[in-house]
């Protein structure tokens, strides 16, 4: 009877408010698996929300459109994945073991099953709906290049290697990291890529470019 008056008085009590940026985080988690069970169009902001435990007004307070929604479950990823990688935890490694750790995640990044559903709905869905193109562009590819043109240009500066185009070379380093496997399974030919794969092509392309554009 003691027991059952505690549990009574534990249930009365006021429930836990979540903060802001906790709310944001289970909302991008429930609206992720939405787009890629419903892709862009057919995502239903009801159920995301109730997906994430809050109400729709909640969810618009919060992400005012469902491109902001969009916007920031890709914005997520890059972080999770890529953002992690500054200049300082890349900056006691040499040429060739810093640019294998940056090919490394950014092949995790774009090889991964997540990626590639977003990259085909976003594909698939950017004639009706350009926004998520533009968001893709501005969230995805552009913040990954930036990452590794701010490294790159920092060898340049340390005379580690000779190049005349920084961005040029990131964009073929991108090109050859992802771009034949992603492909591959975008278009049925493989299922995924292992992890292993993902490691051992990351140092084959380090290979190809320090050989290329050492300064010897």
């Amino acid at each position: 009877m003691h027991q059952n008056a505690q549990v009574e008085k534990r249930s009365r009590g006021r429930p836990q408010v979540r903060s802001d940026e906790e709310t944001r985080s289970v909302i991008i988690d429930a609206a992720n698996d939405q787009f890629k069970k419903a892709g862009y169009a057919s995502a239903s902001i009801h159920a995301i929300a109730q997906t994430a435990g809050v109400s729709t007004k909640t969810l618009y307070r919060l992400f005012p459109a469902k491109a902001d929604l969009f916007s920031d479950v890709i914005s997520t990823k890059i972080s999770r994945y890529f953002l992690g990688l500054d200049a300082q935890s890349l900056s006691g490694l040499s040429l060739q073991e810093g640019l294998e750790r940056l090919l490394v995640a950014y092949g995790r990044l774009t090889l991964s099953s997540e990626t590639i559903i977003i990259t085909r709905l976003v594909l698939s869905e950017s004639d009706r709906f350009p926004e998520i193109a533009s968001v893709f562009y501005e969230q995805a590819i552009k913040r990954t290049s930036k990452a590794m043109e701010e490294w790159l240009t920092r060898q340049v500066e340390l005379k580690a290697v000779r190049l005349d185009d920084v961005a040029l070379a990131t964009g073929m380093l991108r090109g050859m990291m992802a771009m034949e496997p992603q492909r591959a399974v975008m278009l049925g030919q493989v299922s995924d890529i292992s992890d292993d794969q993902i490691i051992a092509r990351a140092r084959a392309c380090a290979h190809l470019f320090v050989d290329g554009c050492i300064d010897r």
